[in-house]
């Protein structure tokens, strides 16, 4: 009978951990400065392929990898530890002010992106811009 109970308990232990582990937090935490802090997952993850694609890299280029007891296994979205992510931040301002001040910029309407300047109007592909 003992063992039964043994078995029962080791289980149910092994089956709740495993539940435990595979479920994800519902939101990573965000520490966005730029960004509307109400962004949808969805939207910023675009955004942030557009950075990748415009500037040919992969997210490690700003972001830290994540340490989980001990291993490296993903990106620390919210630290800001990596110097480049500072300097995402000013070249976000800056394409902000220019658009603002240039080309009738305005955040609230989709169809801004027909007359701005974008990360690839510069960088082309490239982490750092050409001087041509």
């Amino acid at each position: 009978m003992q063992k039964k109970i043994k078995i029962l308990c080791l289980l149910a232990f092994i089956v709740i951990t495993g539940i435990a582990a595979s479920h994800a937090p519902l939101m990573q935490e965000r520490n966005l400065k730029i960004l509307p802090k109400d962004i949808s997952e969805a939207r910023l993850d675009s955004i942030m392929q557009t950075y990748n694609k415009a500037l040919g890299v992969k997210c490690s280029f700003c972001h830290v990898p994540a340490r989980v007891f001990g291993f490296a296994d993903s990106l620390n979205y919210a630290a800001d530890t990596e110097p480049m992510k500072e300097n995402a931040r000013e070249m976000m301002r800056m394409t902000i002010e220019i658009n603002k001040n240039n080309f009738y910029f305005d955040k609230k309407k989709e169809t801004y992106m027909l007359n701005t300047i974008t990360c690839n109007t510069c960088h082309r592909g490239e982490p750092y811009p050409s001087e041509d």
